[in-house]
């Protein structure tokens, strides 16, 4: 497996494993042996880098990551968030919570169920607006200082809180959405993290699944599906992007590969300090994302590519109105 650096100094496989969906967001959590068994799969296939949360669950994603890469202490890279109230009772969200004291709560109960001396990556899972955000960066540097964590990372934050978190302790990683069909960042967000060095780790590369050709309009979604919710995933609005499938379909189809790894490659391609993280609960589709990192797509196929999307109109927001006010962009 290729590797990247995220940060000019934190070093994981090209491709990492997002863990949510083995656990929340799409339905019912899967079988908890079998998603132990993919994720020993996926080292055992070079990847060092995996994502969780304790929002994920809540609490049982990080259980299943802590103790399928117990094994592999030191080895590989886990990425973990804080920044949600999670109502204990109701086993939900409720709300952002980025105060000190819960960002040192979430480090402690984190470290246990990780099964970790150390939190590797530490992200803000979304920006708190009513907790200044150096409070936040000055709050995780404490950690740092402290030997707790590693690394300091935001997620789905707006140029400017970037900034002034950076200038309080240095955010070696941005997580945010993009893939060949989510590109707002392309206009600030991703020239400003470029100029500070912060590397981007691109979650969604695959549009939920979309931009691999396995959801046409007729796909019914589980119950506790999020797409069951989002615009861009209605019937009608699959129907309308069925465009942007038919061009990766061209594409596959020249280089023989499929749809799932021309989206990845061309997330990869990007800029050499961009790693996606695409999820999966089964082993083959592991092994087909994996080999994305050997698809090479030349200066000329991205100018074709570039060149299609330009007249492709995407339909539909990525998330409902209320959503995208909590990526505090």
């Amino acid at each position: 497996m290729k590797k990247r650096i995220l940060g000019n100094q934190l070093e994981v496989s090209a491709l990492g494993l997002g863990c949510m969906g083995m656990s929340f967001g799409y339905g019912p959590a899967k079988d908890k042996a079998e998603m132990i068994q993919l994720i020993r799969a996926a080292v055992e296939q070079g990847v060092t880098f995996f994502d969780t949360a304790e929002v994920y669950g809540p609490f049982t994603n990080e259980e299943l990551v802590g103790e399928a890469l117990e094994p592999f202490k030191g080895e590989v890279v886990i990425a973990t968030k804080f920044g949600f109230n999670i109502d204990r009772k109701e086993m939900k969200m409720a709300g952002v919570d980025s105060r000190p004291e819960n960002i040192r709560r979430v480090a402690e109960e984190s470290l246990k169920r990780l099964r970790v001396d150390v939190l590797d990556l530490f992200y803000q899972h979304r920006v708190d607006p009513n907790v200044a955000i150096e409070d936040v960066a000055g709050t995780v540097q404490d950690l740092i200082n402290e030997g707790k964590v590693k690394h300091f990372g935001m997620s789905e934050a707006g140029a400017d809180t970037i900034r002034r978190a950076h200038a309080v302790q240095p955010v070696t990683a941005l997580q945010s959405e993009y893939s060949m069909w989510t590109r707002q960042h392309e206009r600030e967000i991703i020239p400003t993290i470029e100029e500070l060095g912060i590397g981007l780790v691109a979650y969604s590369p695959l549009g939920k699944g979309f931009l691999a050709g396995k959801i046409d309009s007729s796909t019914k979604f589980a119950d506790g599906d999020i797409r069951n919710v989002l615009p861009r995933y209605t019937e009608e609005a699959r129907q309308a992007n069925q465009a942007l499938l038919d061009l990766i379909e061209q594409f596959a189809a020249e280089k023989e590969v499929t749809n799932a790894q021309i989206a990845l490659a061309w997330v990869l391609a990007q800029k050499p300090w961009i790693v996606p993280i695409p999820g999966t609960t089964k082993q083959h589709r592991l092994a087909e994302n994996l080999d994305a990192v050997n698809v090479e797509l030349t200066g000329d196929e991205l100018m074709q590519i570039e060149a299609a999307t330009a007249k492709i109109e995407v339909i539909g927001n990525r998330y409902t109105e209320q959503m995208e006010k909590a990526t505090g962009l």
